[in-house]
């Protein structure tokens, strides 16, 4: 999977969202806004994503912490309970 995380420095769902890919396992590229990307090129890039964080799985626009944890839950990379 090409998993890119678009994040904010001292976002909390942010630090949750790097947390859950740890717990699945899976590498992903992160893209901080204001030092990698500017908020001008995000905004062209995703029209309307006000939120943070915001991922793209293999192109594909997935949306924030809660999305990104249903879709692994779905494809079993997580379990729902945390044990």
């Amino acid at each position: 999977m090409d998993i890119i995380a678009y994040t904010l420095p001292g976002c909390s769902s942010c630090s949750t969202l790097k947390e859950l890919f740890e717990r699945a396992s899976v590498e992903y590229k992160e893209v901080i806004l204001r030092k990698d990307i500017t908020a001008e090129s995000f905004q062209l890039m995703f029209p309307g994503v006000m939120s943070f964080p915001y991922v793209t799985i293999d192109g594909e626009r997935i949306g924030g912490l809660v999305d990104v944890a249903k879709l692994f839950v779905e494809k079993g990379l997580v379990s729902s309970n945390r044990s």
